[in-house]
């Protein structure tokens, strides 16, 4: 494994710290910076929204660069965000703040993926995107905590400030670390279009629609239905989520491992998984046992099908960083399906509603699946049959007529 791989994750990890970071601070910014908890909620979205609408057209304007540049470009967009989010002084300047580093974020994503593919050996793509990929895993699994602690002991500013000198040094680390590679000679915005006419690349980006917004429709809301429907204390539910967070980088790991050689057998066991694990937690999560297992069986099956989910993705279209920042806008588009949906749901149906809604979605993820099914049982054409010997008399006179010509 390309040691640079895991710079490209130390960085990824910076951004999903910064993404996840309002999160755990939403009273003190709502304090610091005289607003409500719903409009520091709308922080996070309008990161998802950078992300979604503005990553692709980011990721256009540095293809003129070579990778290494881009990468060193969005590490400066990215960080210049942050240092806005840390000095803020009104909620205008942080809601901008958020638009630019999550336009940054997913662009840096897109070029991070195209890198990957790169610097890896082809038998071992899978498994360096996996292992970028824990960069966001870890972001779950102590990003969100880490931060959260630091803003609550030394103030939200100082998170922020934290997630810069992160940014910095893996900004850093990259510069000296990742090798320069030339500029693919086709690598203009005409050929990173020209990809997008594949009607397969349509279908795999549904699929990863559908996967992500799945799993988040349980993540989002997996702390009130642990507490009010299960019964676990508030003190409890840190620890699960961490034990989740857990989940989530042994599941990519394994994943990576297989993603290569079984893409379309592992994106469908893992949504036929996760639609059992789903289905299960809500009939069944009164009970605090058969709640973690199924918690934690989804955190296995969910966000850990990206190796899979990016492999797919780039054999139906290309391995380029546009492809690689449109993919990841689909999934942010889950995201903002399963988080939007899940509140008239839960109005509507109570607290179990998103964990079916969860499951609705990974059943129709297992439908856009099935043309890659088809075309992988349909047999080969058959092979066109060889001609069939001439008859020996016919032999004997063309060699005789030959002979003829050759005499004169």
């Amino acid at each position: 494994m390309p040691r640079t791989v895991y710079l490209l994750a130390l960085g990824i990890f910076a951004m999903v710290t910064s993404e996840f970071v309002v999160a755990g601070l939403m009273p003190q910014m709502a304090d610091g910076l005289d607003a409500t908890i719903p409009q520091i909620g709308y922080l996070i979205t309008a990161f998802a929204a950078g992300m979604a609408l503005g990553g692709p057209f980011l990721t256009v304007a540095v293809l003129r660069f070579r990778q290494k540049t881009a990468l060193l470009v969005l590490f400066g967009i990215f960080l210049a965000g942050n240092v806005l989010a840390a000095t803020a002084t009104s909620y205008a300047v942080m809601l901008a703040a958020r638009v630019g580093t999550g336009i940054a974020s997913q662009a840096f994503f897109g070029v991070s993926l195209s890198l990957c593919v790169q610097l890896a050996r082809p038998e071992i793509r899978g498994r360096a995107i996996a292992v970028a990929m824990n960069g966001l895993m870890l972001g779950t699994l102590l990003g969100l905590p880490l931060s959260t602690f630091i803003g609550e002991r030394l103030g939200w500013r100082a998170a922020f400030w934290a997630i810069t000198a992160l940014t910095v040094l893996a900004a850093l680390a990259s510069l000296v670390g990742i090798p320069r590679l030339e500029r693919a000679e086709n690598a203009g915005l005409r050929q990173e279009l020209g990809a997008f006419r594949n009607r397969r690349l349509w279908l795999a980006f549904a699929t990863s629609t559908l996967v992500i917004g799945a799993t988040f429709a349980a993540f989002s809301y997996l702390n009130p239905i642990l507490t009010e429907i299960t019964g676990f204390g508030t003190g409890t539910v840190p620890l699960l989520l961490i034990a989740y967070g857990a989940a989530t980088v042994i599941g990519n790991t394994v994943v990576g491992r297989l993603a290569d050689r079984h893409t379309v057998t592992v994106l469908l066991t893992g949504l036929a998984l996760n639609l059992t694990f789903l289905g299960g937690f809500a009939l069944l999560a009164q009970l605090p046992v058969a709640a973690v297992l199924f918690m934690l069986g989804i955190g296995f099956v969910g966000v850990t099908m990206n190796p899979a989910m990016i492999t797919r993705v780039q054999r139906a279209g290309n391995a380029r960083p546009l492809v690689n920042t449109v993919h990841s806008s689909f999934i942010t588009l889950g995201i903002v399906i399963a988080t939007s949906a899940g509140g008239p749901i839960i109005d509507a149906y109570g607290l179990r509603g998103p964990l079916w809604l969860g499951a609705a979605m990974a059943a129709l993820g297992i439908l856009t699946l099935i043309p890659d099914l088809v075309r992988r049982t349909r047999p080969a054409p058959a092979a066109a049959p060889a001609p069939a010997p001439a008859p020996a008399a016919v032999l004997a006179m063309d060699a005789a007529v030959r002979n003829a010509e050759h005499s004169r």
